[in-house]
């Protein structure tokens, strides 16, 4: 069937693979629970049901507050097929982000997972004029309903006819969704999406995983545009989704369901990457030697233009090492969607060539999200560029190289504030992203930096902050930095060694550990990690250079506040917190 809203994916899911082993399935108990097809539109539209008991009507705000799980499909679908407005939000941000999107999107209902999340909402509730259901997911001495309640409620209270209706009047172009972005500069701003904004993307990224994918693993935010429109394709695709339990337990999860694909970003990636490295260490002399053969061929893998004596290499050591690698991280990828920065080639071409082909992409929330995305066949994917604009998606380099671009992927605009809508989106429909770009000769775009991220120093040098923090981070040495100087002599940084890798590190040299911050005070410490950083520095002209560095132990997380949930650096966030060192940076 043809799908042109986005609860349509459902129905089209239920009439083409009625017999798929599991729709969606999570982790309860220790044990993997499916939920089938039938079983997944019978619980949606009792959820529906619900609400149009309760009176939810078309054009309300729906908030959905929660991590991974199959119920948040469930509420989104159900939300969206009586023309309401699904809007979801992190779990992670201050109670001061509640207020704001819960006020500021006028929120008629609320879902919210866990009593964790609910201890941190209450506060905030009673300021919510507009808020009048609160529903949480399971009991836990809640005072609230529970959503099992909203489904019992469905059950007494059946109307199918009338569902069929409302889903008949609502139209592609109607908003669908409303996502408030988290971004990097801390500014919560309503993307309005339509049904029509995703549904396109749907139809132009289907072909990107091969026919035979079947088993999608999932652990970024939901509620984060990017996971939130694979995890529709997935659903189009009729492949099965499964939500890992955790961050920490990802690779433990691919071993029990051995997906086909997942999406994920670059700092996970690029961590499995020195954990391998770093495994190598621990082997004998013969054994070493062959393991570091092999990774460094790996990393120096192209999809074209190899010699046959590489190609030879390449098998001899599939056979000998990469299969264990595989084996050990999940051998049955078809692909590896890598998106919400830059990804490394070195990292990109290493995970290609061990048999986790990486696609890359590049989006905002603005664009539905996909704007550029790697794709098969000629000129469609290349190591160190995000592929090719989106088919329907026009892109330019205009001015400071910025990227803009037009479509049918444009957001609807900014909810409630048409003025920050026309400062992003100009007369003829570019929409302006404030990142910088260029083209390679065959159509791949490449991401060079952003523009409001990019500094001046007082010698009227710029610096692009990101390029360098990226660089640096290949160490195993780094688990991340924030590069500052703007009206500075120089270019500083706040460094975040990987306390793990340096643990491995101090073992190897029989330096004993402590604690991360006495270690990073350790003479031997400081003075191997400034090797790294010389070397680093290398990289770049004088005035890009990191002159004067701080060293910090502080966690860098969504959950910390630190990190966007995509894992990108939170300028703001981290200057505000991090002022007094700054300011001893630059004395």
């Amino acid at each position: 069937m043809e799908i042109t809203r986005i609860f349509d994916i459902l129905d089209r899911y239920l009439e083409k693979f009625p017999n798929q082993d599991a729709a969606l399935a999570c982790k309860r108990d220790g044990e993997w629970k499916k939920i089938s097809i039938q079983e997944y539109v019978e619980l949606t539209n009792l959820m529906s049901y619900g609400m149009m008991a309760l009176g939810v009507k078309k054009g309300d705000n729906i908030g959905i507050v929660s991590g991974n799980r199959p119920e948040w499909n469930m509420l989104d679908f159900a939300v969206m097929q009586i023309g309401a407005v699904s809007v979801p939000i992190y779990p992670t941000i201050s109670q001061e982000d509640y207020r704001h999107i819960l006020n500021h999107a006028g929120m008629r209902m609320i879902f919210i997972e866990g009593k964790d999340l609910r201890s941190r909402l209450e506060p905030i509730l009673p300021t919510v004029t507009t808020l009048e259901d609160i529903f949480t997911f399971n009991q836990e001495n809640s005072k609230y309903r529970i959503l099992d309640q909203l489904i019992e409620l469905g059950r007494q209270k059946p109307q199918p006819e009338e569902l069929t209706k409302i889903k008949a009047s609502i139209k592609p172009e109607e908003l669908a969704t409303i996502i408030y972005t988290s971004g990097t500069t801390g500014t919560q701003k309503g993307v309005m999406l339509s049904h029509s904004n995703i549904v396109n993307q749907l139809l132009s990224l289907k072909v990107t995983p091969a026919e035979w994918s079947n088993k999608a693993l999932s652990f970024l935010p939901l509620c984060h545009a990017y996971e939130r429109t694979l995890v529709y394709l997935y659903q189009y695709l009729g492949m099965s989704v499964y939500y890992a339990e955790s961050l920490a337990t990802i690779a433990e999860n691919i071993k029990e369901i051995n997906p086909t694909m997942m999406t994920c970003v670059p700092r996970l990636l690029e961590k499995i990457y020195d954990k391998l490295y770093a495994a190598g260490r621990k082997l004998p002399f013969v054994k070493r030697n062959m393991y570091y053969w092999a990774f460094d061929l790996a990393t120096k893998y192209q999809l074209t233009g190899m010699s046959k004596l590489m190609q030879y290499q390449l098998k001899l050591a599939d056979k000998l090492v990469y299969s264990k690698w595989r084996e050990a991280i999940g051998g049955n990828f078809d692909i590896v969607v890598s998106g919400g920065s830059a990804i490394q080639s070195h990292v990109a071409s290493f995970f290609s060539a061990i048999g986790m082909p990486v696609f890359e992409g590049y989006g905002m929330s603005e664009g539905s999200p996909v704007i550029a995305v790697s794709q098969r066949g000629v000129n469609g994917r290349k190591f160190g560029t995000v592929g090719p604009p989106l088919p329907g998606v026009n892109i330019r380099i205009i001015e400071n190289n910025e990227i803009v671009f037009r479509g049918h992927n444009v957001m609807m605009g900014y909810y409630k504030d048409p003025e920050l809508t026309a400062q992003v989106i100009d007369k003829d429909g570019w929409l302006h992203t404030g990142d910088t770009g260029k083209f390679t000769p065959e159509g791949q775009l490449i991401i060079t930096g952003r523009l409001k991220n990019i500094f001046k120093t007082s010698f009227g040098k710029y610096v692009n902050p990101q390029a360098v923090e990226s660089k640096f981070t290949e160490s195993g040495f780094f688990e991340n930095l924030i590069v500052l100087g703007e009206n500075k002599k120089y270019a500083a940084a706040l460094i975040l060694p990987d306390f793990a890798y340096l643990r491995t590190w101090c073992g190897e040299h029989k330096i004993p550990y402590t604690t991360n911050e006495e270690m990073i005070k350790n003479p031997d410490v400081v003075k191997r990690l400034q090797k790294e950083i010389k070397h680093y520095n290398h990289f770049f002209g004088d005035y890009e250079q990191i002159k004067r560095y701080q060293f910090v132990t502080d966690e860098w997380s969504p959950a910390s506040g630190f990190l966007s949930p995509t894992l990108k650096i939170k300028r703001n966030v981290l200057e505000k917190f991090y002022a007094d060192k700054i300011e001893k940076l630059f004395e």
